[in-house]
């Protein structure tokens, strides 16, 4: 098999080598500045004496090293960073006050971090998995974070799943290694996934590279106009390069020469002025279209159809500078949807509620509860920064001696409530039901199914196959009943890739509509069938050549225009 990178187009790979300096004539000094007197020998008593305690030298670098490290993303903890710049191409200025949209032409700074989800910071960049997609715009108007993935939808709709999701597909307590059935067992259990597990069991599972990939907010957002009016948003960034994908048989040869390989591509190719880009579209919705809406606008686990809701054209993102320091940059970046400004707000979609909070706290953790003030974090498009936030571990910014209470005689710490977002209906508090409320799990992946060629959903049946492992017979149907809700074809097409004939499986529909149903039709067979199952080894694939089944498009700039790609509902 030839390497399956060469698909990415670059160039020869940068030299290994690494020569800059500091530029201070190669002087060590401590961490007070005091030149370092010895950093080949230890001082000992005597030539083979102990080692003595008066080397602070020594005392401070080991000091220092066995701190070098922070605490991980607990998701996303291994991802590539760069920066680059945003350039406004369309006036949206009748929907949304933001400055950053205020007029065509406009440039704002940004960064940008792409990222596996499941992996830890060790895990090879090309396996089976969602991407993440985030966004920092370092805006006049402070920092606006847009947090998303590579695709539009996600496996769970309400927070309270999030750890669950992250346990199931991390590692098992016991045995240290991940799990098929607890992850299927997790998915399966929540129809609602059904969506993006068909994505990611899809062809465009293992993109190429990051360069490679489209973005989405994946949540609804507001637009909030001069005039305190509100339209419902979702953005999205196609990428100019266009779409390629990797095979489960390249991707294993990727990761076993090559652990980092969407991190060495990001970097080459900017290193070689292939600067790539992305164009944004918005996507809206009026408050009474939503109302009026047959599903839940505000369910991340749902798409809003492009034939009913347009996408506009709005910019574009170029990526032009790698950072000059990983850790400083890439690995202390924190990203948070609620960093919004004036003119975008949140919406109801429940999980972009909990992540309001989790994110920033999430970072208050990781870096320490001035992260704000690292570089990469620091609101650089602000004129006169002002934060209200006092003393603190590692505090940076110098404080002064302005007086820190509000209200206070002497106008200072002025708030700004022309920036109220206007008012949203609500309901009574209360626990509900969403499985009540919303209960079509099965028609969105069913033609996102029936948008596939037949070579494509014969990838989706072999890719799942072999992903589901040694699931318990109990989930490997479970998952076909629901494939086979979404489409007849694809639960006979899973059904058969794993080696089951589609006549032994109960068929009749599992409802999930309420949380008592759902209890019930996911107990379905566990008397029975809660047994260890025989990995599937799909016959379909085994006359495969090396590389695969490529499904890949003969142009993968074909794609980049939201109507002409079928994958895009």
């Amino acid at each position: 098999m030839k390497n399956p990178m060469d698909k990415n187009q670059l160039g020869p790979e940068q030299e290994s080598r690494n020569q800059q300096t500091s530029g201070h004539n190669g002087q060590m000094h401590t961490h007070a500045g005091i030149p370092v007197t010895d950093d080949l020998d230890t001082k000992t008593a005597g030539k083979r004496g102990p080692s003595l305690l008066e080397d602070v030298w020594l005392q401070e670098k080991l000091g220092h090293f066995s701190r070098e490290n922070i605490p991980e993303r607990i998701m996303h903890a291994k991802g590539s960073g760069a920066f680059g710049t945003f350039t406004v191409t369309h006036d949206i200025t009748k929907y949304t006050k933001a400055k950053i949209f205020s007029e065509v032409g406009k440039e704002t700074e940004m960064f940008a971090r792409f990222s596996s989800v499941a992996g830890e910071k060790g895990a090879g960049d090309a396996e089976r998995d969602i991407r993440g997609f985030a966004l920092k715009f370092y805006t006049e108007e402070g920092n606006w974070d847009l947090v998303g993935n590579n695709t539009p939808v996600f496996f769970i709709r309400d927070a309270k799943r999030f750890p669950d999701l992250n346990h199931a597909i991390k590692r098992d307590p016991r045995s240290n290694l991940r799990s098929p059935n607890t992850n299927w067992d997790f998915w399966t259990s929540l129809p609602e996934a059904l969506f993006q597990v068909t994505k990611v069991m899809s062809d465009r599972g293992i993109p190429s590279s990051y360069r490679y990939m489209h973005g989405s907010s994946s949540h609804a957002y507001s637009f909030i106009n001069e005039d305190n009016e509100r339209i419902w948003v979702k953005f999205y960034f196609r990428s100019q390069q266009g779409i390629l994908n990797l095979t489960d048989q390249e991707a294993a040869a990727v990761v076993a020469n090559d652990r980092e390989s969407h991190q060495r591509d990001l970097f080459n190719a900017i290193e070689q002025g292939q600067y790539p880009r992305w164009t944004m579209y918005v996507q809206l919705m009026t408050e009474e279209e939503a109302r009026n809406l047959d599903y839940n606008p505000f369910d991340l686990t749902k798409v809003w159809y492009k034939d009913q809701f347009p996408l506009q054209e709005v910019g574009y993102f170029e990526l032009n500078k790698n950072p000059e320091n990983y850790h400083m940059d890439v690995e202390q970046a924190a990203f948070e949807p609620s960093n919004m400004v004036p003119g975008v707000g949140p919406s109801p979609d429940r999980m972009l509620q909990a992540r309001l909070f989790s994110y920033q706290d999430a970072a208050r953790y990781r870096l320490g509860t001035n992260y704000f003030q690292i570089p990469v974090n620091y609101p650089r498009g602000v004129k006169d920064f002002n934060p209200y936030h006092r003393r603190g571990l590692g505090r940076m910014m110098h404080e002064g001696g302005e007086q820190n209470t509000s209200p206070n005689s002497y106008g200072a710490w002025k708030d700004n409530p022309q920036n109220h977002d206007p008012k949203q209906d609500a309901g009574e508090p209360g626990y509900y039901d969403y499985r009540e409320d919303d209960n079509d799990y099965f028609t969105q992946p069913g033609e996102f199914f029936r948008r596939m060629t037949p070579e494509q959903q014969l990838v989706l049946f072999e890719n799942t196959a072999r992903n589901m492992g040694d699931s318990t017979w109990q989930i490997k149907y479970r998952h076909i009943n629901h494939c086979y809700q979404a489409d007849p074809a694809y639960g006979e097409g899973v059904a058969k890739a794993l080696g089951i004939d589609i006549n032994d499986v109960d068929l009749t529909p599992m409802t999930h509509d309420s949380r008592e149903q759902n209890e019930i039709d996911n107990a379905r067979g566990y008397e029975d069938l809660n047994v260890p199952s025989t990995p599937a080894d799909p016959e379909s694939a085994k006359d495969l050549p090396a590389e695969g089944r490529d499904t890949n498009y003969d142009d993968p700039k074909s794609v980049i225009e939201p109507m002409n790609d079928p994958y895009f509902l």
